[in-house]
């Protein structure tokens, strides 16, 4: 017999342990090399682990639920499939399973957020090849995914034609389900981007669609039943992830004294060097130029000048940072009900304006995709909130931990405001904007955080319309 064991893989630094939440296969069950068998969670994202050689999975050793140390041995693979089914009687053929997994509530597509540009019509695309385990880009499908194809009469051609939303575009269940659906009404299937702004604002601080089932890397964001309740009390469980941002939120509060302050900032100079540039930008860059690298970049460069924001409480002492690893909340499915999360765009302070705009373009298009790692999530130390994306004015965000501030940037407006001149106070209509930033009251003080706020607004209102992106 060959047999060779399964263990917990790295999912990335600092994360050492991994909580199993679902197997998607049963011991004698026959598995395919990179077949997912397993979805494991971590406190910033769940993923699927795929199977490391084709045989017979024989033996589960880390149950449901249970919480695994990285490279501790987790299940065992017989290789050598007619051994391994004298060894694990009975051993039936593998049932489909979905991939991946997901709650039944789940399998009729969630609505999807509005989308930037209509794809071209689904349509069929001629073929003959009967569904295959690799395409002819080498692209691995699924039993389940072969099963449906073929109980549905698509060819290997068609299956080559969709464009997987699972790691390293594989197609899952969902996206075949997706698939046939526009293909039999002809019409566009939605494409998920951040909702629309409803002001000229705009960060990454937008939901994103996550109302397909999880892959490799994949947020897992179950949202909250909001269905108004049939009797007087309706009791919903929390799923993981909301569990996990509720014990985070609260350990901040019972971490960090917080204290908020707010600043208003005149913005109009920025809006127009955006206005101005934008077109060109896109055409250069393939991406939209938004607010949101703006705000980061005055905020790190604040930051240079106020260090201590930059830092985080150990105990009774203080460790200062060298890199600025800017975090960026962002909020999951349609208005936030699928949670928030916070991707890192790591080592932002050695960046220019470009690079920060390059790297939060590809820091949301991975949320958007669901292909946010382990290592995008960790190693923060100061974090931008946008609740102006959904048309807020101001908030008071909950500290980031083991951050001391968090900054929040409210909707940009328009609005009547005195002007002063040589010729004296006018009225003026103005691009303004709402600055906010809780703090950490243990060692930031009132003065300082205020210093701060005061600093940002300079940087923001003092903007070089001159100067290249």
């Amino acid at each position: 017999m060959a047999r060779i064991e399964m263990v917990m893989p790295k999912m990335g630094e600092s994360i050492m342990e991994g909580t199993v939440i679902e197997w998607t296969k049963k011991v004698g069950d026959t598995i395919e090399r990179d077949e997912t068998i397993l979805e494991i969670a971590t406190d910033k994202v769940d993923s699927e682990v795929p199977a490391p050689e084709s045989g017979v999975l024989v033996e589960i050793l880390a149950e449901a639920g249970e919480t695994v140390e990285v490279g501790k041995v987790i299940a065992i693979i017989e290789t050598d499939a007619t051994a391994a089914s004298t060894a694990s009687a009975p051993a039936k053929e593998a049932e489909p399973v979905a991939e991946p997994p997901a709650p039944a509530k789940e399998e009729t597509p969630a609505e999807k957020p509005k989308v930037e540009e209509a794809p071209k019509p689904a349509a069929k695309v001629e073929g003959t090849t009967p569904p295959q385990r690799h395409g002819a880009d080498g692209r691995f499908y699924s039993p389940l995914v072969r099963s449906i194809a073929e109980k549905e009469g698509l060819s290997l051609e068609e299956l080559d034609s969709i464009e997987g939303s699972g790691s390293h575009g594989r197609v899952n269940k969902q996206d075949v389900l997706d698939y046939l659906e526009h293909r039999s009404s002809d019409t566009p299937a939605p494409v998920a981007k951040a909702a629309p702004s409803p002001s000229t604002g705009g960060g990454l601080s937008k939901p994103v669609d996550t109302s397909s089932a999880t892959s490799k890397g994949q947020i897992s964001a179950g949202e909250i039943n909001v269905n108004w309740p049939s009797g007087n009390v309706e009791i919903i469980k929390m799923d993981r992830m909301r569990k996990v941002i509720a014990d985070h939120m609260v350990r901040s509060k019972q971490t960090s004294a917080h204290v908020t302050t707010f600043g208003e900032a005149d913005v109009t100079r920025l809006v127009q060097f955006r206005e101005k540039n934008k077109a060109k930008f896109k055409q250069e860059n393939g991406f939209n130029l938004t607010f949101t690298p703006f705000f980061i970049e005055a905020t790190i460069q604040a930051l240079r000048e106020f260090p201590l924001l930059n830092s985080s409480v150990e105990g009774e002492e203080i460790h200062l940072k060298r890199d600025i690893n800017y975090g960026i909340a962002v909020a999951l499915g349609e208005s936030g009900s699928g949670g928030l999360i916070v991707p890192v765009i790591k080592n932002a302070g050695e960046m220019n304006l470009h690079g920060l705009a390059r790297a939060t373009n590809k820091l949301a298009d991975k949320a958007r995709t669901k292909k946010l790692t382990p290592d995008d999530l960790v190693g923060g130390t100061f974090t931008l909130t946008n609740y102006g994306s959904v048309g807020n004015l101001m908030g008071t965000p909950i500290i980031n931990q083991p951050q001391v501030a968090i900054f929040g940037t409210g909707i940009i407006q328009k609005r009547p405001v005195v002007v002063e001149t040589p010729e004296g106070d006018v009225i003026a209509i103005r691009h303004m904007v709402y600055l906010s930033m809780s703090y950490d009251h243990r060692i930031i003080d009132g003065a300082l955080g205020g210093a701060f706020v005061q600093r940002v607004k300079q940087l923001l209102e003092n903007f070089d319309v001159n100067r290249a992106i």
